[in-house]
């Protein structure tokens, strides 16, 4: 095979070790990884503008991808995909820390670090016044070239390898690297090549991101209890964090389905006799089938449609908001209108033969439809969609 890799070109070489990966070959998503973490350090370079952030964000998102590689249906798609969830890890990382800086976290780790007696000045003060030349360095460029720079120099100058990582043809690498020259001052064309190169990962990434592998047994074992056992071992690591908010998410997703289930059937049950005839019965099972059965089964996959894409899809939450009111109201709209039209008929015609009796029978219905199960249902719907999103994010 390495004779065979060595003749095709980088896509073609990834392509070639999909589908063992995705068997759970952690060997062969290591190659993929030594293949392809240049582009993905340069990504989350550009967005972050801090070389340390940078490679931290790009183990996280082979870890991420790892763990749901198996649900990649088209091999082709892997890079596009590997670049979108870097930037979406990188941008998280962006909006964390600006919410820290708010908060007063950043001047309570200036006083840690002032008042640690094993700080080495000389150090904080190299490292500080790197971090400055970094980001100095990249914000001179204009946003949509800085990737293709930083990856040409450390691919060795070679443009077409650069397009195939980022998913761009040749001709529009080349025109960003001109607008990019153009943008920096001759000298700083030389400091920028060779921050690009000193920065670039090496072979210990490359090691750190198959250690945390063996977090799981195959790509597919997301969210299953080697998961969880793994997730307990690493404990507060990226991919045993990731591998216990899976089962976490898919425990309380199984437990709703659960407690749903039951309540539907009770209820069906319960409100199946206040029917005196056949027809009338028929009616009322009808209508709760139409919309309680079939409309809670399609509410829940919205809801954990919602939760799941909000967690690891990373939807702003304005679309998590909006895609939760739509998915209640469409929950709420037979418990406030159509359940009442049949069954206050049936209510009062119960009350008028036994008041004592019906008083009782209400109470149970009352619970599960009237104001307080309505409250009741909606807090739960919301609250398990809460636990997925914080599970999965």
């Amino acid at each position: 095979m390495n004779a065979i890799a060595a003749e095709l070109g980088l896509e073609a070489r990834i392509h070639l070790e999909l589908p063992a990966a995705r068997g759970g070959d952690q060997a062969a998503y290591g190659r993929i990884v030594q293949m392809s973490q240049n582009a993905t350090t340069a990504i989350a370079l550009a967005i972050t503008r801090d070389v340390q952030a940078s490679q931290d964000i790009a183990q996280e998102a082979y870890l991420k991808a790892w763990q749901q590689l198996g649900r990649l249906q088209n091999t082709t798609s892997f890079l596009p995909w590997l670049r979108q969830i870097t930037r979406n890890l990188a941008r998280d990382y962006l909006r964390a820390r600006r919410e820290r800086i708010v908060a007063g976290e950043a001047a309570d780790i200036a006083i840690a670090q002032a008042a640690d007696p094993d700080a080495c000045p000389m150090q904080q003060i190299i490292d500080d016044e790197t971090g400055r030349v970094a980001a100095d360095l990249i914000s001179d460029l204009p946003d949509e070239s800085r990737e293709v720079l930083l990856l040409y120099y450390r691919e060795g100058g070679n443009s077409k390898q650069v397009a195939a990582l980022l998913g761009l043809s040749d001709a529009a690498v080349r025109k960003r690297l001109s607008r990019a020259r153009r943008s920096l001052r001759e000298d700083l064309i030389a400091r920028f090549r060779d921050f690009a190169e000193s920065s670039a990962p090496g072979t210990a990434f490359t090691l750190l991101v198959t250690a945390g592998l063996a977090a799981f047994a195959k790509p597919a074992a997301a969210g299953t209890l080697a998961g969880v056992a793994a997730g307990g071992a690493l404990g507060t690591g990226v991919a045993g964090k990731a591998a216990m908010s899976g089962a976490g998410a898919l425990s309380a997703a199984g437990a709703s389905l659960v407690f749903g289930g039951l309540t539907v059937w009770l209820c069906r049950k319960m409100i199946a006799r206040y029917a005196d005839t056949e027809a009338e019965r028929r009616a009322i099972l009808t209508l709760y089938d139409r919309w309680f059965v079939w409309g809670s089964l399609v509410g829940l996959a919205i809801a954990f449609a919602i939760g799941f894409a909000s967690g690891w899809a990373r939807l702003p939450p304005m679309w998590a908001a909006i895609g939760t009111a739509a998915m209640l109201m469409v929950y709420n709209y037979p418990v406030l209108f159509e359940l009442p039209r049949v069954m206050n008929p049936l209510l009062a015609r119960d009350a008028a033969r036994d008041p004592v009796g019906a008083a009782r029978r209400a109470l149970g219905y009352r619970l599960m439809f009237g104001p307080s199960g309505f409250i009741i249902s909606n807090v739960l719907v919301i609250g398990m969609l809460l636990i997925i999103w914080l599970q999965t994010a």
